[in-house]
């Protein structure tokens, strides 16, 4: 494991059991869910297969080096889309 390059404040004792217990509970599925976010990454970028008015909301809101980027499916493009957005109408 490697070191932190900031130090970090030890962690309450009972925030790590409450995460053991999660981690413990949850190992075959976290196993599983592993397993198909390896078998995804491998597969590229799914954008190809968006509909036009999809892949357009993707692309709305990166600059221009970025959306050449994007179109090329090179690299993932990930966006959180609250509720109100005020670039987008459909948002």
């Amino acid at each position: 494991m490697t070191q932190p390059k900031f130090p970090i404040a030890p962690l309450h004792t009972g925030v790590g059991e409450v995460t053991e217990r999660i981690r413990a509970r949850s190992q075959h599925t976290r196993h599983d869910y592993l397993g198909r976010m390896q078998a995804a990454r491998s597969g590229g970028a799914t954008r190809g297969g968006l509909g036009c008015a999809n892949l357009a909301h993707g692309f709305a809101a990166a600059n221009p080096d970025d959306k050449a980027a994007l179109r090329a499916l090179v690299w993932p493009n990930i966006a959180i889309v609250s509720a109100y957005n005020d670039m987008l109408s459909a948002h």
